[in-house]
């Protein structure tokens, strides 16, 4: 995975928009992934799904609050991705009081199956979802890469959350300064 090119994948977000009248002033827009990690150190984080219970205790808070830490050490932008459509990823960061974590609504599963972490949890009623994962791009290309191990598609409940840490991005980062 290190080494790879990040996929340029259309992921449909909401963004509020003044001119739009009545009580939901959102627009829809494009974001192209290949312009996010252009020319940046971008850290992201994938994550099986908005308000699931590792997700929300652990993983998103974690990187909220590391986010200060790791912009001290030369990361531009943290994104968490899900697959999820841009109405849910929009009110789960409200829920969780972000302020620093960007979330990315990748609806479709397009950018997370081409990444190579989309798994089928059909079984818990989920569908398509990501498995748990993070990873530094530098200016589009995977420099570290941490996902949980035994990524599958056989109906088991494994959600293990050891490697994908806001912890293991950081010791990454101090010991590869941007340059």
């Amino acid at each position: 995975m290190v080494g790879r090119e990040v996929p340029n994948v259309t992921l449909k977000t909401r963004v509020r928009d003044e001119s739009v009248e009545g009580p939901n002033p959102f627009r829809w827009q494009d974001v192209a992934t290949g312009d996010l990690f252009k020319g940046k150190r971008v850290v992201i984080f994938g994550l099986p799904g908005a308000y699931t219970p590792t997700c929300s205790s652990k993983q998103l808070p974690g990187f909220e609050g590391g986010y200060d830490e790791m912009k001290s050490l030369g990361m531009d932008e943290l994104y968490c991705v899900s697959v999820n459509d841009a109405f849910v990823m929009y009110n789960w960061g409200k829920a969780q009081g972000l302020e620093k974590v960007k979330l990315l609504p990748d609806g479709s599963g397009d950018f997370t199956r081409r990444m190579g972490m989309l798994i089928d949890k059909s079984h818990l009623g989920f569908g398509q979802r990501s498995w748990r994962y993070a990873a530094v791009i530098d200016n589009g290309k995977v420099a570290a890469w941490f996902e949980e191990p035994g990524i599958n598609d056989n109906g088991s409940d494994s959600d293990p959350y050891e490697q994908s840490t806001p912890e293991n991005i950081l010791a990454w980062l101090k010991a590869n300064p941007k340059k």
